[in-house]
């Protein structure tokens, strides 16, 4: 299985291009599950949803659909994965009704969780349930140095079967500063270096494209080929695209699955599509 997605499930400049017209916030999350079958769940990031919010979200999507919420950044960040057991708790009892639709749970880490720090993730994510699949994102460059703290980095992962999140900015950061959304996303997202390996069975690959979809064919083409292989091992990708804006995120996935050569509801009309084509019989 081959997990699609983008950073986001609600736009309003999706709508009319990707969602339907008069496609309501309520609904987006439902059209967006005809499209894709995963989503970053970043919103878990910064807030809590209500308890009919996380009801209401299991009813929109499909059975087969994944969502890979990130771990709210007051345990990675404020609290540095310290003291946050009860609060853990709380969290997890939350989102335990979507468990069942969850494919995995990202551990977004800030740039100053260096490998000194290592006994912290490793304490941290022991508190996690074995039913949920675990992912991690580093940024301290010194889990990129080749070295004795990759190493071991990578070792914990494997060991746990918890699957290193690979971040692709090259493309991004190939771009002119030359727009809002560009010198935007360019100070948020990480600059380090991209090391391919599958810690475990759900490789992650969190790919920020250009604004110009061609130019992108040359940084992902190497990605074909490791999905491909990715695939052929059994293995369940899962691989999200971005653009600076996200304006064309969903044309850059389709047309990444296209090259693929794989069979993916991205390939499918897009709701917004199929209203075209519904409107044009009249």
């Amino acid at each position: 299985m081959l997990y699609l997605g983008c950073p986001q499930w609600s736009s309003t400049q999706w709508k009319g291009r990707f969602f339907s017209s008069n496609c309501a916030p309520s609904n987006m999350l439902s059209e967006y599950g005809q499209i894709f079958n995963t989503v970053e769940g970043n919103t878990s990031f910064y807030a809590d949803p209500k308890p009919d919010t996380i009801n209401k979200w299991y009813q929109a999507v499909p059975e087969d659909f994944k969502f890979t919420f990130k771990i709210p950044r007051r345990f990675s960040h404020d609290m540095a994965l310290q003291h946050c057991q009860d609060d853990l708790k709380v969290w997890l009892d939350l989102f335990s009704p979507l468990f069942s639709k969850i494919g995995q749970v990202m551990l977004q880490l800030p740039k100053a969780c260096s490998p000194e720090y290592l006994h912290r993730i490793e304490n941290f994510c022991a508190l996690l349930p074995d039913e949920l699949s675990v992912a991690v994102e580093v940024r301290h460059l010194d889990f990129f140095d080749k070295g004795d703290a990759e190493r071991r980095y990578n070792q914990f992962l494997m060991k746990h079967n918890y699957n290193r999140i690979m971040m692709d900015t090259r493309p991004l950061f190939s771009e002119i500063p030359n727009t809002e959304a560009i010198i935007d996303a360019q100070a948020k997202k990480p600059k380090v270096p991209l090391h391919v390996i599958a810690t475990s069975n759900a490789p992650i690959v969190r790919y920020v494209g250009t604004s110009n979809l061609e130019d992108n064919r040359a940084f992902y083409k190497p990605w074909l080929n490791k999905i491909r292989l990715w695939l052929e091992e059994g293995k369940t990708p899962y691989v999200f695209f971005h653009t600076a804006d996200n304006y064309d995120a969903p044309l850059l996935t389709r047309q990444f699955i296209a090259e693929l050569g794989l069979e993916h509801n991205v390939s499918l009309p897009f709701p917004a599509e199929k209203e075209a084509k519904q409107n044009s019989l009249f």
